[in-house]
């Protein structure tokens, strides 16, 4: 396993929809761990394969500690009420900003073994889903900001003063 670099705002290959896993190999294999282990090194709680470089529909989420998910080909069959937070993305670091995004979703997707699997999911799970799934279609959470974005890396004052 190895961490790999996170490509950031800016960088063309976040603005390109990602092509779907045909069959599961060992290069796809490797990428699903190093896709793990780079997420858990920055503290994110999900990563999409475009933010390493890679141009596949591949995402890992581990919202409840312990329960990783990879979801392969993922697309979301179901959505239902709505939820306003803000968010903050690897490829933004720094910044964060007020997001609305439904309330609970139903996702199809393969697993690592390539087999069917549902993930239903409400609050930061459906967040997440919803957010990391964008980033199999090139859309940034910054592109469907409430307010636009802020910065989070600033004392509340420096921020005022930068404004």
């Amino acid at each position: 396993m190895a961490i790999r670099n996170i490509r950031v705002d800016g960088d063309d290959i976040l603005r390109k929809v990602c092509k779907p896993v045909k069959e599961m190999t060992p290069r796809i294999r490797d990428l699903i761990d190093d896709m793990f282990e780079t997420m858990y090194e920055a503290n994110g709680v999900g990563l999409a394969a475009p933010q390493v470089g890679v141009l596949k529909r591949i995402v890992v989420i581990d919202v409840m500690e312990g329960n990783p998910l990879v979801l392969i080909n993922p697309e979301i069959v179901e959505s239902d009420g709505e939820q306003i937070g803000e968010e903050g993305c690897l490829s933004l670091p720094g910044l964060s900003g007020e997001v609305a995004r439904p309330e609970h979703v139903v996702c199809k997707a393969l697993d690592r073994d390539m087999n069917p699997i549902t993930v239903e999911g409400t609050e930061l799970l459906a967040r997440c889903i919803c957010h990391e799934l964008d980033h199999l279609d090139g859309i940034l959470y910054k592109d469907l900001a409430i307010d636009g974005l802020h910065r989070n890396d600033l004392p509340p004052e420096e921020e005022e003063e930068e404004a």
